[in-house]
């Protein structure tokens, strides 16, 4: 066995057919820094400046949906510097320890930033509960105001990840956020505007449990991502038995076994397999090939096959599938 073993990882880098490598993931590499970084900087600090003022103006003018809203605001700025964190380290070489590098980091981020927002939202739960039987006086007016405001900059925040949302978990939910983020603020408008023509201060820690559902809800779908991922699950756009298909068609191959496939990142996929081929070792030019066309259908960039030439006994003690 120890002599069939052949290896094959990010050929874009060694053998130069870096075709290939801007067609699936790319995305998540290679434009990211120029106009991410800016992007991730601009949203961080529009975003959290308005975050301080909006909590502010909902203290001070009573108003709870305000209070939710900024809530809202921060876990977009919580997600977008837990996203740019793990771009940024996805973007760290390998090491002898981290063999991978950090690409995982991005896992971890989705994890984290669910995490956060469950916590925040339980504290905004909390004392919106608490207003609704204690209703407190609101000035509807500076409330419309602010809520505005906050309409224009999430707007503005989402224009600028409209590229990237398509590759990258933690993009989109930047993405997600901002624009649910805009709703939301719209919704606190309306409130303010029905608080104003009935006076019926209820209508705001109701408009405020309503935030939160929607920031559950939004919370939910990226924690069971996250967690998914985080169980090395195989990723959303990738069908296992069209994969185990697709090498068990190979010219020569009489098995496979032992077939692997897993998110190393957000935006980044592996696998490895056995393929037991009894008419011998195919040579290097097909493990390439393998691993070209594997990254072009199905966006799985480090490929590692290995070759088993005997199909007898100690073929190999794995081949029974309950054995991982």
């Amino acid at each position: 066995m120890s002599g069939s073993h052949a290896h094959h990882h990010h050929h874009g880098h060694d053998h130069g057919h870096g075709h290939s490598h801007g067609h699936s993931h790319g995305h998540g590499h290679s434009h990211a820094p120029a106009d991410f970084g800016r992007a991730f900087a601009i949203g961080v600090v529009l975003n959290t400046g308005f975050v301080v003022v909006e909590a502010v103006y909902g203290i001070l003018s009573g108003s709870m949906a305000l209070v939710a809203d900024a809530g809202h605001n921060l876990s977009d700025v919580l997600g977008l510097l837990i996203a740019w964190g793990a771009s940024v380290l996805a973007k760290r070489p390998p090491s002898a320890r981290f063999t991978w590098g950090f690409k995982s980091s991005s896992i971890l981020a989705a994890l984290g930033n669910a995490s956060l927002l469950l916590v925040a939202l339980g504290a905004i739960t909390v004392e919106t509960l608490r207003r609704l039987f204690d209703p407190q006086p609101i000035q509807a007016g500076p409330v419309m105001v602010v809520a505005a405001i906050g309409i224009a900059i999430n707007m503005a925040t989402a224009l600028m990840f409209m590229r990237g949302r398509h590759h990258d978990i933690n993009v989109r939910g930047a993405y997600l956020h901002m624009v649910a983020d805009a709703a939301v603020s719209a919704g606190v408008v309306l409130a303010g505007l029905a608080i104003m023509l009935t006076g019926a201060t209820w209508i705001d820690p109701v408009t405020s449990l309503v935030i939160v559902a929607v920031i559950a809800r939004g919370t939910w779908g990226l924690l069971k991502d996250s967690v998914k991922m985080g169980l090395l699950g195989v990723p959303a756009g990738i069908d296992e038995s069209k994969v185990r298909t697709f090498l068990a068609a190979q010219a020569g191959v009489t098995a496979v076994h032992d077939l692997h496939i897993w998110p190393m990142s957000t935006t980044e996929t592996a696998l490895t397999a056995h393929l037991v081929m009894p008419a011998g070792h195919p040579g290097d030019a097909f493990l390439h090939e393998l691993a070209e066309e594997l990254e072009h259908y199905f966006g799985i960039g480090h490929t590692t096959v290995q070759i088993e030439v005997a199909e007898e006994s100690h073929a190999c003690r794995l081949h029974r599938e309950e054995v991982v």
